[in-house]
């Protein structure tokens, strides 16, 4: 392995010990602002907003389908299809009111 190639996977380790926890607490309040800029801007279809709203009941059924899986099966919520398939649900909800949102608009 050449130089950069040692660098970059010693990079890559280095980032893999990095707890990402602080990291998406953290991108909520953009999300958050990105949310209150397009209520206020008036420009965002009220359906698409609803969708893109409804991405934070996704990620907060997420996470009490991980604390369930975690505590009640021991296993980490991909490994318990039904409640992962049920917290995934929201995220296509929110998408398909996005995507509605916009197509009622172009029309």
């Amino acid at each position: 392995m050449n130089s950069s190639g040692a660098a970059a996977a010693a990079l890559l380790k280095q980032l893999a010990q990095i707890d990402p926890a602080p990291l998406f607490a953290l991108s909520l309040f953009p999300y958050l602002a990105f949310l209150w800029w397009s209520w206020r801007s008036g420009r965002m279809p009220r359906l698409a907003l609803w969708g893109f709203a409804g991405t934070l009941l996704f990620v907060a059924v997420t996470i009490a389908a991980a604390l369930v899986a975690e505590g009640h099966y021991g296993r980490q919520l991909a490994d318990v299809d039904p409640l992962h398939g049920g917290a995934e649900a929201f995220l296509t909800l929110s998408n398909v009111l996005v995507l509605l949102g916009f197509s009622r608009k172009q029309q």
